[in-house]
């Protein structure tokens, strides 16, 4: 199962890379003809960081939040990116740090790492490295980070435990974590939450937030916060649903609401 969803979001990632390098764009809401999420993908950077990257690096973010917007970056920091894509999160996060510092970008498709390092070289930032690797086998020393930041990735993934465990890992003492993801609340019917996920264009699905936390916590994170940044209603995603052969409005009590991108904090406090 989890080699099947990794093989999924590969492909899915790869295509999306060779779109953005023969002139198109791509959307993380939908994978459908109804195009683009806009409630989730759109107005996430603004004019001023826009104009500090290559605009393959924009067209290229499947993101649903703006983490070097929420994270706290300091010069001379180190940073990664989980799941770096098209590489945006990577050059904003490097400006940021400075050139005392250094961001690293970590993605497991060939055609998104060859679309980070041509969007680097156009943006003429030297303090970035671009890895290939997975996220639940996180190819750094221990303790050798002090910032891990991720833009809607970690839900793509099957195994989240080892996920959060390898960031706890490369963490340093007082590091931080500070990813924006899709998170849930409530209760609703499997079906409902699946096709819903579907819409949000999580291939393996969202955590709840408790759960979330719980997850945090058992890797050895403290401080853990979880603040919504965007919450879906029923009409952002009613003709994507609608097109499911699903009853929107008797369905809305489980949905409105329910999903939500969120900021998602925690701190290593010991080693």
């Amino acid at each position: 199962m989890q080699q099947d969803i990794k093989e999924v979001v590969k492909e899915k990632y790869g295509q999306a890379a060779l779109r953005v390098t023969t002139g198109g764009s791509s959307c993380c809401g939908s994978s459908s003809a109804t195009g683009c999420g806009d409630p989730i993908t759109s107005n996430l950077y603004d004019s001023s960081q826009a104009a500090q990257i290559p605009e393959e690096a924009l067209l290229a973010s499947f993101g649903c939040g703006n983490p070097t917007a929420l994270a706290k970056l300091n010069p001379g920091e180190i940073v990664l990116d989980l799941g770096s894509g098209g590489g945006i999160d990577v050059l904003l996060s490097a400006k940021r740090v400075g050139p005392t510092g250094k961001a690293y970008g970590l993605d497991m498709t060939d055609e998104m790492l060859a679309l980070a390092n041509e969007n680097k070289r156009k943006a003429g930032i030297e303090n970035v490295e671009f890895l290939k690797g997975e996220i639940e086998h996180i190819p750094l020393p221990d303790a050798s980070v002090d910032v891990v930041i991720s833009n809607c990735v970690i839900n793509l993934s099957a195994d989240k435990d080892a996920v959060l465990r390898e960031a706890f890992r490369v963490l340093k003492p007082g590091g931080r974590f500070a990813v924006s993801d899709v998170v849930t609340r409530g209760e609703m019917l499997p079906e409902i939450r699946q096709s819903v996920l579907a819409w949000v264009g999580c291939v393996a699905g969202a955590m709840k937030e408790s759960e979330y936390k719980a997850k945090l916590a058992s890797a050895g994170f403290e401080q853990i916060t979880v603040e919504p940044t965007r919450v879906y209603r029923i009409d952002d995603a009613r003709e994507f649903l609608a097109g499911q052969n699903l009853d929107v409005d008797a369905i809305a009590p489980q949905v409105d609401g329910k999903f939500m991108s969120a900021f998602v904090r925690a701190v290593k406090l010991k080693s």
